[in-house]
């Protein structure tokens, strides 16, 4: 039987993946946003199964974020590892800009961030030249090209984390005026330092270029079959978009591979799981690398690198079941912005979460680069990604919705996009009835989130809503057939009543959102502007991927 690696490697909203090898270990550092814990950190022998193992970025090492677009916080790391040590670099839009986490161990602990104040560029990537000497390289504005962007190196101290040389300016990029050049990596193979990077950006005409240069400050020379990987020729149908930022990692047994990002379409154009992690096996061939040789796009599969061991312990994502009987969540689960207050619990047997002041939308404001002076209000929010076109979702709730005047509490199950789109599945009281709603949000927006004059305005649109006729636990279900939604509902799973048949999820995922992040599956309380202590109880989550 032959064994296949298949795309995407890590299903779901990861995307940004960066690699690296440690003797027969592969390690991916993935982005992750505005959620908490930040940096998830995969690993395999194989290159085809990958089991997360940690996060990079916790509150217990400094990490914040706020819950705002979603897209904000912490993007494009790079993974490296030199002299027993792993480094990952990367930025943190809001807080404190580009930063440097050390650990021994790739699962954990990592350090506390040492924070990069002489460098403001975004994707920021670190490379360890054979004399053990450091640079970081990255994008900024070249202000001898009408502010284009082109891309300098950096010499810097790692032992004291610090710049430690003049920054030099070593290439602008493949294309004339390129939009986004970003992404940069440096590689030193053979006679050559290469200078991979992505233009086009991280939409339809995302691509991969690369340059080389006999010395590490440049010039680097473009690759005249530039762009050396691409999916924007093969039409706006074709299963695979977006495909660009790469990662070059070499085996113990000299084959090399990439790992990139890339999306998976819905219906023609929709990219309801986001930006997701794929690889494509790379030759060199003239001193150039050959992307996916014959072929020249990334493929649903490849066959498995015959010379690594295969190993079927990665993640078993197809059906996943959490009965809340640890004492902490399990790895999938995130928060949507760092919790800075004690806003749920497990404890008998279920998730507890808090009915919050804050809702779960609210005026969406543009991606600062300033550091936060003050910690942000939580949304009481749990929640894991989509990682399937067709999936289920079930979760147990133990709720009842406070009914005295002037009293908004509600909870359940939201499925979740960045900028306040959403279908909320939630309980609440009306008239003072206990009431099940099927909410859809929406928002129209002007301008880009990370421009000067972003504005944005969100609707809710209540779907249906019905009197709830029995006490205690409600079970709340969702089934998606691609963008075909159902939700059902009852007091036992196995007598579920349809709620709702045939919503549309192309309404949050419009093009749009872009596919920046990924649709999150969670639960949510909230006091919609109220202070309230009352509790919503989450006997269990249940996600099932077809």
């Amino acid at each position: 039987m032959e064994h296949l690696i298949r795309n995407p490697i890590i299903p779901g909203f990861y995307p940004d993946p960066s690699i690296c090898r440690v003797g027969d270990d592969f390690y991916i550092a993935n982005s992750s946003f505005e959620l908490c814990p930040g940096i998830p950190i995969f690993h395999s022998k194989d290159l085809a199964h990958w089991k997360q193992i940690g996060y990079a970025m916790t509150p217990e090492n400094g990490f914040y974020t706020d819950a705002n677009l979603f897209s904000g916080g912490v993007m494009a790391p790079t993974i490296r590892y030199h002299k027993g040590t792993f480094y990952i670099i990367n930025c943190n839009f809001g807080d404190k800009g580009n930063f440097i986490v050390t650990a021994k161990d790739p699962k954990g602990p990592w350090s506390q961030p040492h924070y990069i104040t002489d460098i403001q560029d975004i994707d920021c990537s670190i490379f360890f030249d054979d004399d053990d000497k450091c640079y970081l390289v990255s994008p900024g504005e070249d202000k001898e090209q009408d502010n284009n962007r082109a891309f300098y190196l950096t010499p810097y101290d790692i032992e004291n984390f610090k710049v430690c040389g003049e920054r030099k300016k070593i290439w602008n990029s493949a294309m004339r005026g390129a939009w986004a050049p970003e992404a940069p990596h440096i590689y030193h193979v053979g006679d050559y330092y290469y200078l991979m990077i992505a233009e086009g950006g991280t939409e339809h005409n995302h691509s991969v270029m690369i340059a080389r240069s006999k010395t590490i400050d440049g010039w680097y020379e473009g690759n005249p079959a530039n762009p050396v990987l691409t999916h924007r020729h093969l039409g706006w149908d074709y299963p695979i978009e977006n495909v660009g930022h790469a990662d070059l990692v070499e085996t113990p047994q000299g084959k090399w591979y990439a790992v990139m990002l890339g999306v998976r379409i819905i219906d023609g154009q929709h990219m309801n799981m986001g930006r997701e992690s794929f690889i494509c096996p790379v030759e060199w061939q003239r001193g150039w690398p050959v992307f996916s040789k014959e072929t020249g796009k990334v493929e649903l599969s490849y066959p498995a690198d015959p010379d690594l061991p295969w190993c079927e312990d990665g993640d078993e994502i197809s059906a996943d079941r959490d009965d809340f009987d640890g004492k902490t969540l399990g790895i999938d689960w995130s928060f949507w912005g760092t919790p800075s207050e004690d806003y749920y619990k497990i404890e008998d047997s279920a998730l507890q979460l808090k009915c919050l002041k804050r809702d779960m939308i609210r005026k969406l404001q543009p991606v600062s680069f300033a550091p936060k002076t003050e910690k942000d209000e939580n949304v009481a929010f749990v929640g894991r990604r989509q990682r399937h076109i067709d999936f289920s979702f079930e979760i147990s709730m133990d709720f009842k919705a406070g009914t005295n005047e002037g009293i908004s509490e509600s909870a359940g199950m939201v499925i979740m996009q960045q900028c306040n789109h959403q279908y909320r599945f939630e309980k609440k009281s009306k008239d003072g009835k206990q009431i099940i709603a099927l909410v859809l949000v929406t928002t129209k927006q002007k301008g880009l989130p990370f421009m000067p004059g972003y504005e944005s305005e969100s609707t809710e649109t209540i779907l249906k809503e019905c009197e709830v006729e029995f006490d205690g636990p409600v079970i709340l279900r969702l089934e998606a057939k691609g963008q075909d939604y159902t939700f059902y509902m009852g007091q036992t799973a196995d007598n579920l009543e349809e709620f709702y048949a045939h919503a549309d999820g192309k309404k949050i995922n419009p093009e749009e959102v872009g596919g920046m992040v990924g649709t999150m599956l969670g639960m949510f309380a909230s006091g919609n502007g109220s202070e309230s202590d009352n509790v919503a109880k989450f006997d269990y989550a249940e996600y099932t991927g077809r």
